[in-house]
C-alpha cells in the first residue's frame, strides 16, 4: 500500500493533466450528484403528489357512495350488516378512478368490536395502528406503508382512511380505507433513478474528457517547452521549439526561441571572454615565471650580501627579497586558480590519517605563531580519522586557515579541532581576534577581497588563499564555511567525506563555537 501510495502521490505531483482531470471529475461528480438528487426528488414528489391527489379524490367519492349504501346499517341485524358491507365493498371495487388499482376495506364498529369487510383477506390487519386510531377519531388521513400483496410480498402502498357519516346513536361508526399499491410508481422511479445515474456518469465522463482534452492542448506545448528548457540547461544551446499558429502558445514558443537565441549569444560571448581571461592569466603567469626566477636569484644574492652594504641599501635588499618571494607566491596562486577556472584541476585522493596531517600543519606554522606571540592548540580524537583526500590540497587549505587565524588572532590562542562521524570528517580553525561582520563573512572567499583595505598584511599572502581553499574543498566534494562576530573571533570549518564521491549530509563539528567570549569578559 505504501508503494502504491507513493506511486500515486508522485503521479499526482508530476502530472498537471492528471490533477486537472481528477479535480474536474471530482467537481463534475459533485455537481452531477447534487443535480441528480434534486431532480430525482422533484420527480418523485411530483409523481407521488399526482397519485395522492387522485387517490384522495377517489376516496372522497367512495365515502359519499358508502354513506348512501350504509345509511340504515344501524337498524339491521348482523347478517344484514355483513351483507351491506360486502356489497358496498364490491361496488367500490368496481368504481375505477384515475389513481389506478386499489383495494378497499369497510369497517363497521359498534363499541370496541370492529366488523371489517375487505376486498383482500388480512388487509385490515395490515393497516398501521396510528392510521386506524386517527380515522376512529373522525379524521381523514393518509399514510405510506408497506402492505403485503396477494403473494405476501411487502409493497409500498398509499393508504387513505376516512370516516363514513351515519346516523348512529349507540356509538356505531363506519370507516372506509383505500389501499393504492405504488409498485408501478416504484418501477417508474427505479427507471428514472437508473436513467439519472447512467446520464450522470456519462455526463461526468464527458466533462472530464473535455477537460483532459483541453488540458492536453495546453499542457503538451508546455511540456515541449519544459523539455526544451531542460535540454537548453544541459548545454544544448541550439535547442528551439516549433512554432505553429498565432495563438498564445505560439507566442510562448516564439518567446522561448527568442530567449534561447539571446542566451546562446550571451553564453558564447561569456565563454569567449572567460577563455580569453583564463588564457591571459595563464600566459602572463608562465611568461613571468622565467624573468621572476632571474630576479629572485639576484635578490637572493643581494639578500645574502646585505651585511656588506650600507644600512639603507641593506634594508632595500631585504624588502626586495621579501616582495620577490611574495610575487612568486602570487604567480603560483594565479596558476593554481587558472587551473580551477579551466577545469583542469585533478584530485589525487588516497586514504590519509588526518590527525598527523594536522600536527604537521601546526609544526610548520609554529614559527609564524611565535612571531605573533600566539599559541597553537591541536585537538584530535584518540582513534585515527582516515579519509580519502588529496593530502597536499588539504594541507594547503589548513595552512591558509591557520595563517589567517594567526594574523587576525591578536596574539590569542588558535585552536585546531578534528572530529569525524560515519560519513564525514571536519576540521575547525578557531581564533579569538578581531572577528568578522556578517557582511565580511559573505565576501571572505572572494578573490583579492580584504575586510579592511587600510590594514597592512603581515603574513604576505597573495589574496587568493581562501579562494583556492574553497576550490580545494569543492574538489573534494566538501564544504568550507566560516562563522564570525566582531571582537568574538572567527571559526572556519572544513568538512570532507570519508569516502571520495560520497555526498555530504552534515558535519561532525558545529560551525558556531559552543562558547563565545563576551566583549570585555573572559572565556
Amino acid at each position: 500500500m505504501r508503494r502504491w501510495s507513493a506511486v500515486a502521490w508522485h503521479a499526482w505531483r508530476s502530472s498537471l493533466q492528471l490533477r486537472i482531470g481528477a479535480i474536474t471529475m471530482a467537481v463534475a461528480g459533485v455537481v452531477v450528484v447534487i443535480v441528480s438528487v434534486v431532480l430525482f426528488n422533484q420527480i418523485s414528489d411530483q409523481l407521488l403528489r399526482v397519485k395522492r391527489d387522485a387517490a384522495v379524490d377517489q376516496a372522497q367519492a367512495g365515502v359519499s357512495y358508502a354513506q348512501s349504501q350504509v345509511a340504515g346499517i344501524v337498524t339491521g341485524d348482523a347478517a344484514s350488516v355483513r351483507s351491506t358491507l360486502d356489497r358496498t365493498v364490491r361496488e367500490l371495487q368496481s368504481r375505477n378512478g384515475e389513481a389506478g388499482n386499489f383495494d378497499t376495506v369497510l369497517v363497521y364498529r359498534a363499541g370496541d368490536t370492529p366488523r371489517p369487510a375487505a376486498s383482500r383477506p388480512f388487509l385490515y390487519s395490515a393497516l398501521p395502528a396510528d392510521l386506524v386510531d386517527a380515522v376512529d377519531d373522525g379524521t381523514q388521513v393518509y399514510r405510506y406503508a408497506l402492505v403485503p400483496n396477494g403473494s405476501q410480498e411487502q409493497v409500498p402502498t398509499l393508504l387513505i382512511g376516512a370516516p363514513v357519516p351515519i346516523d348512529g346513536q349507540g356509538g356505531e361508526q363506519v370507516d372506509l380505507y383505500y389501499a393504492f399499491p405504488l409498485d408501478q410508481e416504484q418501477e417508474t422511479l427505479s427507471l428514472v433513478r437508473s436513467t439519472v445515474v447512467i446520464s450522470g456518469i456519462a455526463l461526468t465522463l464527458f466533462v472530464v474528457g473535455i477537460g483532459v482534452l483541453v488540458t492536453r492542448l495546453v499542457v503538451d506545448p508546455v511540456r515541449r517547452a519544459a523539455r526544451g528548457a531542460q535540454r537548453l540547461a544541459e548545454g544544448r544551446l541550439e535547442e528551439r521549439l516549433a512554432v505553429s499558429g498565432e495563438d498564445d502558445l505560439a507566442r510562448l514558443a516564439s518567446s522561448f526561441n527568442a530567449m534561447a537565441d539571446s542566451l546562446q549569444k550571451q553564453i558564447v560571448q561569456l565563454e569567449g571572454l572567460s577563455q580569453l581571461q583564463q588564457r591571459f592569466t595563464s600566459d602572463v603567469s608562465h611568461e613571468l615565471r622565467t624573468p621572476l626566477t632571474t630576479v629572485q636569484m639576484a635578490a637572493e644574492v643581494l639578500h645574502e650580501s646585505r651585511a656588506d652594504f650600507d644600512p639603507h641599501v641593506a634594508r632595500s635588499a631585504e624588502l626586495l627579497y621579501a616582495e620577490v618571494n611574495r610575487f612568486e607566491l602570487l604567480l603560483s596562486d594565479l596558476l593554481e586558480i587558472s587551473r580551477y577556472d579551466a577545469g583542469a584541476a585533478v584530485l589525487e585522493a588516497e586514504p590519509t590519517d588526518l590527525g598527523p596531517l594536522l600536527h604537521r600543519v601546526a609544526d610548520g606554522m609554529s614559527a609564524l605563531a611565535q612571531r605573533h606571540g600566539c599559541r597553537l592548540e591541536v585537538a584530535t580524537p584518540a582513534r585515527p580519522v582516515i579519509a580519502d583526500v588529496d593530502a597536499r590540497r588539504v594541507q594547503r587549505v589548513l595552512r591558509n586557515l591557520v595563517g589567517n587565524a594567526i594574523e587576525h588572532g591578536a596574539g590569542r590562542p588558535v585552536e585546531m579541532t578534528l572530529a569525524a562521524n560515519r560519513t564525514a570528517a571536519a576540521v575547525t580553525v578557531r581564533d579569538h581576534g578581531i572577528g568578522l561582520t556578517s557582511e565580511a563573512a559573505q565576501h571572505v572567499f572572494d578573490r583579492f577581497w580584504r575586510a579592511d583595505p587600510a590594514r597592512v598584511r603581515t603574513v604576505g599572502g597573495s589574496g587568493l588563499g581562501l579562494s583556492i581553499s574553497l576550490e580545494d574543498a569543492r574538489l573534494h566534494g566538501g564544504w568550507l564555511q566560516v562563522w564570525g562576530q566582531p571582537d568574538q573571533g572567527a571559526q572556519f570549518r572544513l568538512t570532507v567525506p570519508l569516502t571520495a564521491g560520497t555526498e555530504l549530509t552534515g558535519s561532525p563539528l558545529p560551525l558556531r563555537p559552543a562558547v563565545v567570549r563576551r566583549p570585555g569578559g573572559t572565556r
